[in-house]
């Protein structure tokens, strides 16, 4: 599978939803901890480990989105270069999109997951569109 193909599949599953959706986009980038050992170090310089500490949130509708380039592009100009983008859908409800509230409460979960490590459920994809896996 190419590259963007993840985030194309994302794009169109989503607008293909009965109810109106939010994709849900967390970048972050990976970091040295300061009381890293030498072996945590060396493996951060080798791109093997390291913490992932979140750095931008945004939501926006499949149709504000036009391929995966276009929002590299322009997370590049809104937030420092990042390392990895978590993205995950929010469904609405009755014709109705996900209110702000529920937008808010979703993105500070996703941002509070990166946080705490726990990213699985979320899809993750480098800055070229390659999906990435967490084990």
């Amino acid at each position: 599978m190419n590259s963007p193909a993840y985030f194309d599949q994302l794009l169109h599953a989503a607008a293909a939803q009965p109810e109106p959706q939010r994709l849900l986009f967390v970048f972050a980038a990976a970091e040295l901890p300061q009381d890293a050992t030498a072996q945590q170090r060396e493996r951060f310089e080798a791109a093997q480990g390291g913490a992932l500490a979140p750095l931008a949130c945004v939501d926006k509708a499949p149709e504000e989105l036009g391929c995966f380039d276009a929002l590299v592009a322009e997370s590049r100009h809104a937030s420092p270069a990042w390392d990895v983008v978590f993205v995950a859908g929010l469904g609405g409800r009755n014709g109705q999109p996900p209110s702000v509230q529920q937008v808010d409460s979703a993105l500070q979960a996703m941002v509070d997951g990166v946080k705490g490590g726990n990213v699985r459920s979320y899809l993750a994809l480098n800055p070229v569109g390659e999906a990435l896996y967490f084990s």
